[in-house]
């Protein structure tokens, strides 16, 4: 004790000046040091402990800081401060989510015999008599086809596409099945940036596949996206969505769909269709606004993405794509068999052009399918090259 009022005097004689005065009475006395240790020592000891308690409000004055929970947002925002959130929200809604599997009549496995699967996605089950939410690219356009939904519980039913809307991405699928749990949808308008939200699907054919994020925007408009033919807003999120997830809910803390995963740009960005368009999208069809499905007419047989600023970068930085390219759409999957694999598009290809007419989204191409003639002349541009390639549609009826 001593050797700190020696050593910090300034700040002794701050907060203890009586004892710094003491002190330096006692010390100034032409008395030897061992005389007076002992009685100072015992002094500074008993003066110290008394400052420290009489001062104790200030010297241990710290702050405190307090979890709560807010009742804004989406959510409750009150999961993160339980260690298993993430399991306690999956457990909640994983039975409403359902794996989707296209089958193709006409090809069939030579070991099994069973149809070829032509493409997968994911959905969830908005009504308790079997209706299911999901993606139109998932189910759209796939002539001679069967579509499979199996259940969380291992049942497989034979589904029926009731209502397609090409522009918004979504459709519905009913299976003859009843009292079925439900997936609600929540209100997407009250995201935060920030939220925890987990993406449900099926990629890959592996079902109850989950992934984890936060909300980056629930404001992302479709032109930002390069998507200049639909008006509306997308959500992001860095939960990872690929293609086997779409279709699938993306869920608040609250067991609530927020949104229904649409795509994947790249590694951290990926986007989904907001709850509130999903909630219009089954108004409208409830009151019938939609063109019956029997109505559409051909398909290529592709998967496709437009071409967003960001997957433009990319491909171009990856040397995938020449710099003078800045529209068309990126063929992420072909079926195997289809007009397109037949003609020679590959995986990776760009469409730019269709019959002289340029390709910005994917409206483009079925806007060239529905009026092209019977056999459409289209431009791919690859790593190799520019090609003008001969595609004849397939009829869906």
């Amino acid at each position: 004790i001593l050797i700190f009022f020696f050593r910090y005097r300034d700040m002794s004689a701050r907060f203890f000046p009586r004892i710094v005065r003491s002190i330096r009475h006692i010390t100034s006395t032409p008395l030897k040091r061992s005389s007076y240790l002992i009685p100072v020592g015992s002094a500074c000891v008993l003066s110290f402990g008394y400052a420290t308690y009489h001062n104790r409000r200030h010297l241990f004055n710290f702050p405190t800081v307090f979890a709560f929970r807010s009742n804004n947002g989406s959510g409750d925002n009150y999961g993160p401060l339980h260690p298993n959130f993430i399991a306690d929200v999956v457990e909640m809604v994983a039975p409403a989510v359902v794996f989707i599997e296209i089958k193709d009549q006409r090809r069939r496995d030579y070991r099994t015999g069973a149809p070829i699967t032509q493409s997968n996605g994911s959905g969830f089950i908005v009504e308790s008599d079997g209706l299911i939410l999901t993606n139109a690219h998932v189910v759209y356009g796939k002539p001679n086809s069967i579509v499979k939904v199996k259940l969380q519980d291992g049942r497989e039913f034979n589904g029926t596409i009731e209502t397609v809307d090409i522009q918004s991405d979504l459709a519905t699928v009913r299976i003859p099945c009843k009292d079925l749990p439900i997936l609600r949808l929540g209100n997407s308008s009250s995201l935060r940036p920030g939220e925890w939200v987990v993406a449900l699907g099926s990629p890959l054919s592996l079902s109850n596949t989950i992934t984890a994020g936060v909300i980056s925007s629930k404001q992302r408009m479709s032109k930002e996206l390069g998507l200049r033919d639909r008006n509306m807003e997308y959500i992001q999120t860095d939960a990872a969505i690929t293609f086997g997830n779409s279709g699938g809910p993306l869920v608040n803390m609250k067991g609530e769909a927020i949104g229904i995963n649409a795509m994947k740009v790249t590694a951290g960005i990926s986007f989904a269709i907001p709850a509130d368009h999903a909630r219009a999208f089954l108004e409208k069809r409830k009151e019938g606004k939609f063109v019956p499905v029997a109505q559409v007419r051909r398909y290529l047989g592709i998967t496709m993405l437009s071409l967003t600023p960001m997957l433009l970068l990319d491909l171009q930085q990856r040397h995938d794509l020449p710099p003078e390219v800045h529209h068309g759409v990126l063929v992420w999957k072909i079926i195997v068999s289809s007009p397109a694999h037949l003609a020679g598009i590959q995986p990776g290809d760009v469409v730019t052009h269709i019959d002289g007419h340029a390709v910005h989204s994917a409206k483009d191409v079925y806007r060239s399918l529905e009026s092209g003639g019977e056999v459409l002349d289209i431009v791919v541009v690859r790593r190799t090259g520019t090609y003008h390639l001969k595609v004849k549609p397939e009829s869906t009826s």
